[in-house]
Parts: structure tokens; sequence; C-alpha cells
């Protein structure tokens, strides 16, 4: 019986310990979100139902909160792609220049005056003044915008549309401003009338706003609320109020406004960036065919056959460097179709590995009137020249977006931006892959030829070995910082690829391939961006040899400039699309994509297939 005792009261005492410890983690389990609640409660995080109490609450400062959501911002936004080098310098002032995706120095804003309260008298005149530093507020901001995006901003301003949720964002506005009122207002016994009507209100708009994102979800009477809501809000002000609780939410609303502001900013500039960078689906679609296709047939009757038209130094013969090939396409084409003879062009298409077999597939399967085309893989040139190696891996004109900002012109002119494009190293290797040819004329891809060209194989360029369009507004004495300490002309204008004639001849008796091989040895070691160094050793290996074209023959700026006359467009003889809107992206600008999209040749098979539609 004494065991039986022992045993019984030992299984009494487990029981009731497991009872106890059951207990105790019900009652752990109960505390902890109640714990959770009201420390996310003291941090200023209400529920949307209900205004919060003003005698118990306390918000966070708005410090916390702005470095909070900052940090949120640095995890979540994108970095953003350097697509160009980015040259930034003052006019009239100590130039800077800088070798990376972004611009620092922007302008900065004088610190406002205090001005005396206007009269009646000169009420005309504040409202002009106040017009005018609106206006010079936005061409600032446009101008910081660009330095930092580049030709974001002028495609974003061009694709503004009406905002989908204005009355939703004014609905969120006016809750702000209501709960940074209501604590100071709940707290006079006075006004509980008053109190309780904000309170109402406060809870009706929470309801609405926690249903709609956008201004077609909000209910048909969403005015007439609103306004019910503003009167409300202008009975509470005529109290006096806690300003240190007042200040807190406005400048809560304010850090969170202006940092969604620059996140959406940031993301959508990305997506943009992307955009340009990316192959468009059906130009890589139309490349994977082609390479298909040419691999289905094991033998090519069909190859181009190994003409003497190749090397022969009579004939007009177009240097193309691509690796895109409706670019390539419409280049040839436009040329061929506004040309007076055109049995005397030959092409060349130069390519990488990569793309090699699509491109000779698609000039096998279409024609261009009497014009000759020929293909070749940069990779697989036999060249006579020793650093061969060191130059050819495929490269195609380099862009540089050049931003011009003048203090001294009046707001409306203060900042100008060029995209600057000029030779890869590749085009070094033309005196030697086209060892028997005296004169060629090189096309960028993203050119259109409006009209017949035979007249540049008669300029005499005077010993000159570059025929090239200048941009004088670029001088290389405003680049020396970027250039280094060479011997130079400052007063020289820089020069652009796109249209560009070459006399080989005169490049071979110079060696500007060697001359260009040690100026990049020289300049790599002070600057560590290839792309620095390219801009440089092409500026400087064709100093005092470039011979300045005929401004009628080019006209630039059709990949970011919005503003270019009509009528400019239809004399101009070539029509050059540099800057990041191509004609074939979707981003392109689309009033310039119709005299590209004319020399598409639309009845192709494969276009069809891979739904191009530029």
């Amino acid at each position: 019986m004494k065991g039986y005792h022992n045993n019984h009261s030992q299984g009494k005492r487990r029981w009731r310990c497991l009872v106890i410890g059951v207990l105790f983690l019900v009652v752990l389990s109960m505390l902890v979100p109640l714990v959770f609640l009201l420390g996310l409660y003291h941090n200023g995080f209400h529920s949307t139902g209900h205004p919060s109490d003003p005698r118990s609450s306390s918000s966070a400062s708005p410090t916390d909160q702005s470095s909070h959501v900052q940090q949120l911002i640095e995890n979540f936004a994108p970095t953003l792609p350097n697509i160009h080098q980015v040259i930034n310098f003052t006019s009239g002032a100590e130039n800077k220049t800088t070798s990376s995706g972004s611009i620092h120095g922007t302008p900065v804003v004088p610190p406002a005056v205090p001005q005396p309260l206007p009269s009646r008298n000169n009420a005309v005149t504040t409202g002009t003044d106040e017009i005018t530093k609106h206006k010079r507020s936005a061409f600032e901001e446009s101008e910081k915008c660009e330095l930092r995006f580049g030709g974001y901003c002028h495609w974003c301003d061009e694709h503004r549309e009406n905002m989908k949720d204005f009355m939703v964002n004014k609905l969120k506005d006016q809750l702000f401003v209501a709960r940074a009122y209501y604590p100071t207002i709940a707290k006079l016994p006075s006004q509980e009338k008053l109190s309780n009507e904000m309170r109402q209100n406060i809870q009706e708009l929470e309801h609405i706003f926690s249903e709609s994102s956008t201004d077609a979800d909000l209910p048909p009477q969403m005015q007439e609320k609103l306004q019910k809501m503003e009167n409300v809000i202008a009975k509470a002000k005529t109290f006096p109020v806690d300003c240190n609780n007042v200040d807190k939410k406005l400048r809560q609303i304010l850090d969170l406004t202006e940092e969604e502001t620059s996140f959406h900013m940031k993301q959508s500039a990305f997506l943009y960036q992307l955009a340009v960078q990316t192959m468009p689906k059906g130009l890589h679609c139309l490349s994977m065919r082609l390479l298909v296709e040419y691999f289905k047939s094991p033998v090519h009757d069909n190859e181009f056959p190994l003409s003497e038209r190749y090397s022969n130094p009579s004939l007009q013969h177009y240097v193309i460097f691509s690796t895109n090939v409706l670019a390539a396409s419409v280049v040839i084409n436009s040329t061929a179709v506004h040309a007076k003879e055109s049995g005397n062009l030959v092409f060349h298409v130069l390519t990488d590995g990569l793309n090699y077999f699509a491109m000779k597939l698609w000039f096998l399967r279409n024609t261009y009137r009497e014009a000759t085309v020929q293909v070749l893989n940069v990779e697989n040139v036999t060249l006579k020249y020793h650093d061969k190696e060191a130059l050819k891996r495929m490269s195609l004109p380099l862009e540089y977006r050049v931003s011009f900002h003048a203090v001294n012109n009046p707001p409306a002119t203060h900042l100008r931006t060029e995209y600057v494009s000029i030779f890869s190293h590749t085009h070094y290797l033309l005196p030697y892959i086209f060892e028997k040819l005296k004169r060629v004329v090189v096309l960028d891809d993203d050119v259109v030829v409006q009209q017949d060209l035979s007249d540049l194989w008669n300029v005499d360029m005077g010993g000159k070995v570059n025929g090239a369009l200048q941009l004088c507004s670029v001088h290389l004495g405003q680049l020396r910082s970027f250039l280094g300490k060479g011997d130079f002309d400052e007063n020289s204008c820089a020069w652009m690829s796109g249209l560009n004639v070459i006399d080989l001849v005169r490049w071979r008796e110079l060696d500007l391939t060697k001359t260009y091989w040690k100026l990049g040895q020289e300049v790599s070691k002070g600057t560590g961006s290839a792309e620095a160094v390219a801009l440089s050793t092409s500026l400087l290996t064709f100093q005092d040899l470039v011979y300045p074209l005929d401004g009628v023959w080019a006209l630039s700026g059709l990949g970011y400039d919005y503003g270019i006359d009509v009528q400019a467009i239809k004399k101009a003889k070539v029509l050059h699309y540099n800057g990041q809107m191509k004609p074939w992206l979707e981003v392109g600008i689309p009033k310039y994509k119709q005299y590209w999209k004319r020399f598409l040749n639309r009845d192709d098979q494969f276009l069809g297939e891979c739904n191009v539609n530029p």
C-alpha cells in the first residue's frame, strides 16, 4: 500500500507540473503578440481603422522613420548600369570631367534670401517673381535629372501619362494632415463635437483608402467627402495646436514622399537603361532563326563568290561594323536605293563570330539592287599587323554623353547634352583588312542614307586621313583634364564617327594604327577606365589629320533630341541616330522611326515569324 501511495503522489506531481507548464506556454503565447503590438503602437504604426489616441500614443521621430525608409530604399533600389561614358564640364569656369557613369558637381541652388511681405501695390510683380522662381526651379530639377540619368529624363517627359491615382494621393495627403491636427483637437474639452467629427471623417477615409489604389476604385461621392474633410481641417486650423506634433507629422509625410519619389525615379531609370541595353526579343529571335537555318543546309550553294570586286579600288567601298542584322541591312538598303549607280557599290559588313553566320544567311537571302555585300568575321581575318591579336576583339563605335553647363547663360539654356561617337579599337584594323583599297567610307549601323553619297569619293582631303563631321561645341582644351598632358591643339574640335571618309593610303604612310597603340599604352597608365582610354586615344591619334566634312552631309541627334526640325531631317543626306534611343528599340523616338523603318525588308519570312516590328 505504501508503494501504491508513493506512486500515486508522484503521478499527481507529474501531472501538476505538466498542467503548470501548459498554462505557462498559453500565457506566454498571449503575452508575446501583445508586447509586439504594444511596441508597434508605441512606435507610431496605428491601425488604419481608427485614429490614434493623443493621450497615450507617441509617434516615432521623423529622423528615425526617414533613416528606416532610406535604408529600405538603399537595400531594394536598383543599381543603374553604365552605358555611356559621361563627361561634364562647365563653360567659363574650371573644367571638370568624370570617368564614371554618374555625374558629380551638379548645379547648386543659391540660398533663398528673406523678402518683406508684399503689399497690394506690388502683388502683380510678386506673382511674376513666383512664376519665375518656379520656372527656374523646374529648369534646375531638369538639369539634375539629365546629369544623373541622361536621356531617360527626356524620354520620361515625352511619355508622361495622366495620373490614375491623383484623387487617391489627395486623399492620402488629407489623412496625414488630419492625423497631425487630431491629437491637439482631441485634448480640447470644449471641442468634443469637432473631435468626434474629425475622428469619424478619418475613419471613413481610412476605410476608403484601404480599398482603393486608383481613382476608378473610389466611390461616386468622393469629391464631397474630400470637401467635407477639408472643411473639418480648416476648422481645426483655427485653434491653437501643438506645433511639435504637427511638425513631426508633416515632416514625416514630406520625407516619405521624397524618398518614395526618389526610389521610383531610380527604378524607372533602371528599367529604361535595361530597355536600352537589352536586345529586343524579336531581333534575338531573328538572329537565332537565321543561325539555325544556316546550319540546316550542309552545303551552301549560294555562298558569297570570291570576287575581285571586294578588292577593286576603282569601286566605292563602304565598311559597316555591326552585330545587328536589321541595322546593317537598313544602312545598306538605304545607301543602295539612293545610289545613282548601285553596281559600283561594295559593302563590307564586319561582325563577330557570334553573329557571323546569321549575317551571312541574311545577305544571301536579300539583295540590294546591283550592290555587292561581303560579310567578314573580324575574329578570323588574316592580318599582317604585329599587334593584331590585341586589336582583333570585335567592338562597336563608342558613344559618350557630354553635358555642357554654361553658368553665364539664362536658366533656359543652362544645360546642353551631346552624344559623341568615336572609333573603337577594331576600326584601326581597316588598313590591314583592306590592303588593296585606297579609300573607304565607314558608316555606323545607326545611320540612314537619304541621298547619293558618290561625291564623297571626289572630296580632296588635302593629305588628311579622316573626313568627319566635327562637333565644335566640344574643344579638346575643354577636355584637357580628361585627355591628359599630351601635346595637342586646345582649339581643335572633337570629331564624330557615323559618316567617315578614310584615306587608307595616307593612314598606312603615317602608320596611325601603331600611333594609336602607343598612345593607348601611355594614356592607360593614368586612367583606369577602358572607355576613357578609347576616347582620349582616338581624339589624339587623328590630331591635325581630320578633314571637316560639310554639315549638310549628316544630321545627328535622332537618338536623343526630340526637337529636331522636320525640314532639316528631310534635307540631310545622312541621318545619325546617335544616343540611347535607337530606332529599333521600343524606347526609340516615335516620330523619327519612320525614316528608318521605310528601308526594312518587311517581306522576309523570318521577320514575320519573329514578330519584328520596330
